[in-house]
């Protein structure tokens, strides 16, 4: 049985796309900057990164969707902070803004990562944009490159 493994190769002239939130800025633009350093450190050219900004996170999976049905990305990584408050609004935006981004994925075929932090509080924030819990954007767009590496290697088609 073969044994496919994606690595942190990006195909040759792939583009991906970032999709960030302008809700938590200083948050969402640190893990912005990590989702872009990964890419770079892993060969992907900085003009080959589009960097999409929508209002919250609950706007991310649309722009996924557009962005994944044009096709000319090999990943998206959508980056986004949602901090728990003293309503359910938190859990209705954070879980249905994951379960778009899996729909698209599932959808569209393309890796959609998810980078968007659902947290108790701003310091959990904090620790994952680059503070002690590392960067969740640059772990995203390594996500990214690793999957669409991989599902380069697989067949797009069931044979008959």
């Amino acid at each position: 049985m073969p044994h496919f493994e994606g690595d942190l190769r990006a195909p040759a002239g792939a583009r991906f796309a970032i999709l960030a939130s302008r809700w938590n800025p200083r948050i969402v633009d640190a893990l912005v900057a990590g989702a872009r350093k990964a890419f770079i450190e892993h060969g992907v050219e900085d003009g080959a990164v589009d960097v999409v900004r929508v209002p919250g996170a609950w706007e991310l999976p649309l722009a996924a969707e557009r962005l994944a049905r044009a096709g000319g990305h090999a990943g998206i990584v959508a980056l986004g902070c949602v901090v728990r408050g003293d309503t359910r609004h938190y859990e209705q935006v954070a879980d249905g803004c994951a379960q778009g981004l899996m729909r698209v994925a599932l959808d569209h075929g393309v890796p959609v990562c998810n980078g968007v932090l659902a947290v108790e509080a701003h310091a959990d924030a904090e620790k994952r944009a680059g503070g002690s819990h590392g960067n969740k954007g640059e772990e995203a767009a390594m996500v990214a490159i690793e999957m669409a590496q991989l599902l380069s290697q697989l067949p797009a088609k069931e044979q008959a």
